[in-house]
């Protein structure tokens, strides 16, 4: 018997929360969460890369005068670094949407959040971490059954 008189309704209202939440989960599941965080991340990234390129992957010519100024980093000449960005920009993306060696892709635009946070715009930290939360989830979990990762039995 209760001694408190709350305790029996608090009781029926978690159990029906829990039900309806029950419910919710399995309709979202972990498949449509890795979806949207996969063309969502990847769409983040490409959009980028297409304001780098005129055509089909030619860099214009601000994209090099960028990476000399605001983009400048150590160790990496301008123009290599340019085209590496750019090329990651566009490649890792459409690895994430197709759901194709996933993980790899995922490693790779976590690798260059870091160096944009750290070399670049160490004030966007909030920006980079939700685009780290979206890289990790992918990199942990995998590209989730809507995905040729799936298909073909790739880890």
């Amino acid at each position: 018997m209760n001694t408190y008189p709350y305790q029996a309704a608090d009781n029926g209202l978690r159990r029906y929360w829990n039900i309806l939440w029950n419910k919710v989960q399995r309709g979202i599941g972990e498949t449509l969460l890795l979806l949207i965080a996969r063309i969502g991340i990847a769409a983040t990234f490409f959009l980028s890369g297409r304001t780098k390129v005129s055509g089909f992957l030619t860099l214009k010519p601000s994209t090099y005068e960028l990476f000399r100024t605001e983009y400048a980093l150590p160790l990496i000449p301008p123009h290599i670094a340019a085209h590496l960005a750019t090329y990651a920009e566009h490649g890792f993306p459409l690895l994430l949407v197709l759901g194709l060696f996933s993980r790899f892709a995922a490693s790779g635009l976590l690798f260059m959040t870091l160096v944009i946070e750290i070399f670049v715009y160490p004030d966007a930290w909030p920006t980079h971490l939700t685009w780290a939360g979206l890289l990790l989830l992918i990199m942990a979990r995998g590209a989730g059954k809507l995905s040729l990762d799936n298909v073909l039995k790739l880890k």
